[in-house]
């Protein structure tokens, strides 16, 4: 599974490169998109929640983790008038980390507007891993894929971009089997997310939450 990706021929885009052919293709009858996250520690700067989270202000992130909801439903109604279906899978390693557990009160708010999101947890696919973590990628019908890219500190830092057809026939097909193995977001959610109190390391952790 992945094991083309790797040896893949890309381009390398800076954040505002990739979001600009991002949107263009995006409209252009891809058919649908998939996105698989994989990382664990993101920043996400300019993003009221992330940064009262990253401030070490838990009870004023969670306040704040609705405020996107409206953009979301806005963002849910486009890919629907167009056609283009979203899945997203997010992959969690344990102990959950402080960002994850974060973010996935931030995911809720977008799987309560309509978004399809599950979540898979990281020892289930230690088969999978054994030489490298599954790719962190958005992938645009048949058309384009992209390897979503961060800096040291993590930080968005643009993308990879593959156009090959056969690699990015190959990632959907490895998506579509490790979409099938993930759960319901609402119980993972509710089984090992809320009973977690308050992380303690909010200021040592830290991508949009759509567009990274």
């Amino acid at each position: 599974m992945f094991d083309s990706f790797p040896a893949g021929v890309s381009q390398r885009m800076d954040r505002a490169a990739y979001h600009a052919d991002l949107r263009r293709i995006y409209t252009s009858g891809i058919g649908f998109l998939n996105k698989l996250e994989r990382g664990q520690h993101f920043k996400e700067r300019g993003f009221a929640s992330w940064e009262a989270f990253a401030a070490g202000d838990w009870d004023g992130a969670l306040s704040l983790a609705g405020e996107g909801r409206e953009e979301y439903a806005r963002e849910i109604d486009r890919a629907r008038q167009l056609k283009v279906p979203h899945r997203r899978l997010r992959v969690v390693e344990f102990p959950v980390t402080p960002y994850v557990q974060w973010e996935l009160f931030v995911l809720r708010v977008r799987v309560e507007v309509g978004d399809d999101i599950k979540i898979l947890d990281a020892r289930d696919i230690a088969d999978i891993e054994q030489s490298r973590p599954v790719p962190e990628v958005v992938v645009l019908g048949d058309v384009v894929m992209y390897e979503v890219l961060y800096d040291d500190d993590g930080n968005a830092d643009g993308a990879n971009r593959y156009t090959d057809r056969s690699l990015i026939r190959e990632t959907n097909l490895g998506f579509d089997a490790l979409y099938e193995r993930g759960e319901d977001f609402h119980a993972f959610f509710e089984r090992e997310i809320e009973p977690l109190p308050p992380p303690e390391a909010a200021r040592s952790e830290a991508a949009s939450p759509d567009l990274r």
